[in-house]
């Protein structure tokens, strides 16, 4: 499996079709961890997500006839709304599962995007089994979230983008959930810039794919509830973006719920534009761990923009 190739045919096969989103210096993190700090803004991303670049590139990749019989998702919400969009732009039939329990304006938002919704399973890993067997069994495709080398070839164009971006990056941090947007980051970075450090960043209650790197094999572990949901959940038994994580990613963070809740408000109110969760994490792994990056060119990928409004106002908002 050679990923760094999926990387390169997916820059062809999506760039008419995604933004290349800015890489804004960040004045406020710079000065805070004495380092150059560019935040990589796919919140600003169609969806207002990341999450399109693997969705589309898996798509594309397909052949017109498969492509016809139309696709299928499971998704708490950021890949739902990415294979609904991408199925509308490429004018096919998208079917995306959901957990029982996800949030509704990321479902309302899926619906908005031309998908035909269904809620299966309490966890994601239950509902992308689930959406699995429907798609085998219906004549469609499913689309995985992580599990596949296009998905991830996908994501790995936001580093593609960075080497365009920035100047000799010397860490790069990450959210990680099922580790298709670090597989993807990490594959491309390292054949180009080989010294830079990839960091996955996970919240302290849903940190399956780290737990299972340092156990050496895939854990069943149960995931709390977070405000990092774009992150949250298991992984699959053979999940490909296990051993990657292993290979290309050097280190791993994990923050409390007060640790993320914290950054997205500092995200908020320094930088003039809303975060998801999940990029959350990604901001406050960066700013406990600042100590490492003084003097460094350091990315921090901000991978989304979606979160609910109640939600957001309970994080403002503190009691």
């Amino acid at each position: 499996m050679d990923i760094l190739k999926e990387v390169m045919q997916a820059e062809e096969r999506i760039r008419p079709y995604v933004h290349e989103t800015a890489l804004l210096q960040s004045a406020y993190l710079s000065q805070v961890g004495n380092a150059n700090v560019g935040c990589k803004l796919e919140n600003l991303q169609h969806t207002g997500c990341f999450k399109v670049r693997g969705a589309l590139n898996k798509m594309l990749s397909l052949t017109p006839d498969t492509l016809a019989g139309g696709v299928v998702a499971a998704s708490t919400g950021n890949h739902g709304a990415a294979v609904a969009w991408s199925a509308k732009t490429l004018k096919v039939r998208s079917l995306v599962f959901v957990t029982e329990e996800a949030d509704s304006s990321k479902v309302e938002a899926v619906k908005g995007y031309g998908a035909e919704v269904r809620r299966h399973g309490m966890d994601c890993l239950e509902t992308e089994i689930h959406a699995r067997e429907y798609a085998a069994a219906h004549g469609m495709t499913y689309v995985p979230p992580y599990n596949d080398p296009q998905v991830i070839g996908g994501q790995g164009t936001i580093g593609v983008e960075l080497m365009r971006q920035a100047d000799r990056v010397g860490a790069v941090l990450v959210s990680v959930g099922g580790g298709g947007l670090i597989s993807g980051i990490a594959a491309y970075l390292k054949s180009v810039e080989p010294g830079v450090r990839v960091i996955g960043c996970s919240p302290e209650n849903s940190q399956v794919m780290i737990q299972s790197v340092r156990a050496g094999r895939i854990l069943e572990l149960r995931s709390l509830p977070t405000l990092s949901d774009g992150t949250a959940g298991g992984v699959e038994a053979d999940s490909i973006t296990f051993d990657l994580c292993r290979e290309l990613v050097d280190d791993f963070i994990t923050v409390t719920e007060d640790e993320i809740a914290d950054g997205l408000r500092l995200f908020v109110k320094t930088h003039d534009m809303v975060i998801e969760g999940a990029a959350a994490v990604a901001v406050a792994s960066y700013l406990k761990i600042q100590d490492r990056f003084r003097g460094k060119n350091v990315v921090i990928v901000i991978c989304g923009a979606n979160i609910s409004p109640v939600t957001l106002r309970k994080v403002l908002s503190p009691q």
